[in-house]
């Protein structure tokens, strides 16, 4: 006699392989258990969309936990028996079910572990080596079999940040999540940073020539997102559980132990290095922004609507926030500033106070760098130093003045220029013409 239990995990199988709405799921088991209990199948079906938190279907094991509780399963096993039959075992696979939100979006169906292998093309086993869904390798201390290259790199505070870029094929395969899957989901208007057709110059011109400028910046931004919200994103995308798992696995990473134990570790921040411990986003992975983003719309939402009521803009781009606004807005700084706090902590992340500033009309105002007093701007010193470069190559050489050793200074000046004439044309004519002069 098959257990309650099993048939609990039956009948969630039944569920998982519909699309997660009362009319499917009541048609799905209707079509596997024919008419017996018919008010039953209805009644339980309505109880599960009830008891689950979110639009998606919860994890298989989940699911079957739900059922075994109803009293309308008990009704369901009870009428089976009476009957002499037993609920059926179904192989049929789980569906491809997106949330409402995310309903037409041109990605890729996956529903199973093996449809994922294909579409990546690639073995099972590959698979599961590359994911990594048991986290084998916080433990691998032999660097060829970890699937990340982890650098330390000095903050503007002199602490060590840590870099973990996936080795090639492990960047391959995040290029292509990337690609079709993530650059697919719209991302909410404030977001600036990584989005197409978007860049700090977008996000710093929202505030050009405002009474007060306000930056806040959000501490350890991509390692602060760990693969439960990961997780939650691609079910709500559509893909049943495991498949959800293995893409979370192959987005997100967890810090090497022999990694964790360097003196560099040592010197971070109790924050910083407790995140890394976890799976989280790697700075570093060319998915990392993308689901940054994707995972802070409801911040982004609810910051924009803080600002609008304070009659105020708002951008972000990547970690760091900007809000202006005029007179009124400058009045009310300070409680401003608290209420951003509180969101931006509600929703999982720490804000670095100090790198908070507050900028007024009458000094500089700076947005990623960019200088917003009246439109967007390259600071004053740094043009001129680019300007005393490019002169110093005219009279010199360009090898005496790469003191950074850049591996192509020529090609490391023109970017610098093509940057400033982005920002201000004029400016970036007058250094063209200059560069336009070196003897290379």
């Amino acid at each position: 006699m098959v257990s309650s239990k099993s048939n609990a995990q039956r009948l969630a199988a039944m569920l998982l392989a519909e699309t997660w709405t009362e009319e499917s799921l009541c048609k799905g088991l209707r079509r596997a258990l024919g008419s017996l209990a018919p008010r039953s199948q209805v009644n339980l079906v309505r109880e599960v969309l009830a008891s689950s938190t979110t639009e998606y279907p919860p994890s298989p094991r989940h699911l079957g936990q739900l059922i075994e509780k109803s009293r309308h399963f008990a009704t369901i096993e009870e009428v089976f028996q009476r009957h002499a039959r037993e609920i059926p075992l179904t192989l049929q696979p789980p569906c491809f079910a997106p949330a409402e939100p995310f309903v037409g979006l041109s990605i890729p169906h996956i529903a199973t572990a093996g449809d994922l292998a294909a579409w990546l093309d690639m073995s099972i086993a590959q698979l599961d080596w590359l994911a990594d869904t048991r986290r084998q390798q916080k433990r691998a201390h032999v660097a060829p079999l970890q699937h990340y290259v982890c650098t330390f790199v000095p903050k503007s505070d002199g602490r060590p940040r840590l870099l973990e870029a996936p080795k090639s094929r492990l960047k391959v395969i995040q290029r292509r999540i990337l690609r079709e899957i993530l650059d697919a989901v719209p991302v909410h208007p404030a977001a600036h940073g990584f989005v197409r057709g978007r860049s700090s110059i977008t996000g710093a011109s929202i505030h050009a020539s405002e009474e007060l400028v306000l930056t806040l910046d959000i501490a350890n931004f991509f390692s602060a997102v760990g693969q439960n919200r990961v997780h939650a994103l691609f079910r709500a995308l559509g893909y049943p559980w495991s498949v959800a798992r293995l893409l979370t696995s192959l987005c997100t990473t967890v810090t090497p132990l022999s990694v964790l134990t360097s003196p560099d570790v040592a010197r971070m921040d109790w924050h910083a290095r407790n995140l890394l411990v976890g799976p989280h986003l790697a700075q570093g992975a060319p998915t990392s922004p993308a689901l940054a983003n994707l995972l802070c719309w409801r911040m982004d939402q609810r910051l924009s609507g803080l600002a609008n009521r304070f009659d105020a803009a708002y951008s972000r781009y990547a970690d760091d926030l900007a809000f202006s606004g005029g007179a009124s807005f400058a009045g009310q700084a300070s409680s401003f500033a608290n209420a951003v706090h509180d969101i931006v902590r509600d929703e999982g992340f720490a804000l670095n106070h100090r790198k908070t500033r507050r900028m007024y009309r009458q000094n500089q105002q700076r947005v990623t760098g960019i200088v917003v007093n009246a439109h967007v701007n390259v600071p004053r010193g740094e043009y001129e130093r680019l300007r005393a470069t490019l002169h110093n190559c005219v009279r010199n050489s360009p090898k005496t003045e790469n003191r950074e050793r850049k591996a192509d200074f020529r090609a490391h000046l023109d970017g610098r220029i093509a940057w400033v004439e982005n920002l201000n044309p004029q400016r970036g004519a007058r250094l063209r013409a200059v560069f336009d002069r070196i003897a290379w």
